[in-house]
């Protein structure tokens, strides 16, 4: 089982901004733990730290068994910028890390290899594709492959499901549970969808600066916490909807007592700015109303 990871007092700062601050956190061995939070919250920032790429004060430690451990750690960034001709084929770029130059030729083995690795990501029908001319969600199945031909103790993404549509983002997550449990690691990603973290993810960590809230996505994913995240009121689960949530900084939908401030009518779900349901801004909805 790959190691526990915990952030102990992380800060970072760049350009004498201050990006992290008392980060705190613990990502549990073998989980799928999911950092969330809104854009310039830190998310990337702490990967970042946790890859060694970027200094910062604190610690980040790698427990096994209670003790401290030097994982295996493999990659999958946001992006890779590939030249569309770029005369290089998956299995080629799969066998990168061989000792021999790739003009000389792919060795058999390195090539049995790379089919291995594609079959961990449905990704059989990729290996003689010429990586330039694959789609976004065929790059990140590829890149994925990449990152665990090193036999992982630790995987780390960064929005690696971002630009894919939503039947690829939901492949690309059954593919990481998949790999996850077959293999063991412990997973550390950053998602904006927070409905697939809801359902595919064992931990979160709520990111803002500072860590708001962090534990199983049930618990941790409620309006309150991420009305802190976002600013606005956001329900994943149903059973969220019979509570009586923060009100919506726009109209006030949520208050203390379920009633709409204007209209005076249960609002379990926003009808005129959109907040819940993410169907405009509340002076949009006023407009076409008036």
């Amino acid at each position: 089982m790959g190691p526990e990871v915990c952030f102990d007092n992380v800060n970072a700062s760049i350009g004498g901004r201050e990006i992290l601050s008392d980060i705190r956190a613990v990502a549990p061995a073998g989980g799928a733990t999911v950092l969330i939070g809104p854009n310039g919250a830190g998310k990337t920032t702490l990967l970042h730290c946790l890859l060694g790429e970027m200094s910062y004060t604190g610690h980040i430690l790698f427990l096994e068994n209670g003790r401290e451990i030097r994982p295996s750690i493999g990659y999958v960034p946001q992006s890779l910028m590939v030249e569309p001709f770029l005369p290089l084929r998956v299995y080629e770029f799969l066998s990168i890390c061989q000792r021999r130059p790739l003009w000389l030729g792919v060795s058999a083995e390195k090539k049995s290899r790379a089919r291995s690795l594609l079959d961990l990501v449905d990704g059989a029908a990729l290996f003689e594709r010429r990586v330039g001319a694959l789609s976004g969600g065929e790059l990140r199945r590829v890149l994925l492959a990449h990152a665990l031909g090193k036999e992982p103790d630790l995987l780390v993404l960064d929005e690696a499901e971002a630009g894919v549509d939503w039947k690829g983002e939901r492949m690309f997550w059954q593919l990481l549970t998949k790999a996850r449990e077959n293999m063991g690691f412990t997973l550390i990603m950053v998602s904006h969808n927070l409905p697939l973290c809801a359902h595919y993810a064992t931990n979160v960590i709520c990111i803002r600066q500072s860590v708001l809230a962090q534990g199983a996505p049930a618990k941790t994913l409620d309006a309150r916490t991420l009305l802190a995240l976002f600013g606005a009121p956001i329900h994943l689960y149903p059973a969220q909807c019979d509570e009586a949530w923060p009100a919506c900084r726009d109209c006030g939908a949520f208050t203390g007592a379920g009633q709409h401030q204007e209209s005076g009518q249960k609002a379990p779900v926003c009808g005129d700015c959109g907040a819940f349901a993410g169907q405009g801004n509340h002076q949009e909805r006023k407009a076409e109303n008036a």
